[in-house]
């Protein structure tokens, strides 16, 4: 072999590899991705039971019923449709009604969703001061909030 054809041979070898190892780390992420979604795509794309997203919104006002044994149901809304959920644990301090709420899971098969993971969003007036100031001179800005600096 040439000089030319070892490095031809050993550039193909090494590109087949990374191409290899790439396609088995995408494979094995597959599992693991989780989309987010509102009530609204929920609602337009009717998710699989069993299948992991993350669903995002406010707690719908008066939706929140807490039994005995830690679980918890509420409901995720944008406003224009929503969710019923099912936690069972602690929730976080943020947590409660007309809030921002992040919650990770998987749906059953009677269209609930069980939450294994609540996250509740801080507080949504806050924003730093470049973007509120933006809001400002598009006017846009919809009173005062809390800024970053």
């Amino acid at each position: 072999m040439t000089r030319k054809q070892r490095r031809l041979t050993l550039i193909l070898t090494a590109g087949i590899v990374i191409a290899a190892a790439g396609a088995l780390v995408l494979y094995g992420l597959t599992d693991k991705i989780v989309f987010f979604n509102s009530p609204s795509d929920v609602a337009a794309h009717h998710p699989l039971p069993g299948s992991r997203i993350r669903l995002g919104g406010l707690v719908e006002v008066g939706s929140v019923v807490r039994d005995s044994d830690a679980k918890v149901s509420f409901a995720v809304t944008d406003n224009s449709n929503k969710v019923p959920v099912v936690f069972v644990g602690i929730l976080p301090d943020l947590f409660r009604e007309g809030q921002g709420v992040v919650a990770e899971g998987t749906f059953e098969t009677n269209g609930v969703f069980k939450a294994e993971t609540v996250l509740a969003k801080h507080d949504e007036r806050y924003m730093p001061k470049e973007v509120a100031d933006a809001l400002k001179k598009s006017g846009q800005w919809k009173g005062e909030a809390t800024t970053g600096k």
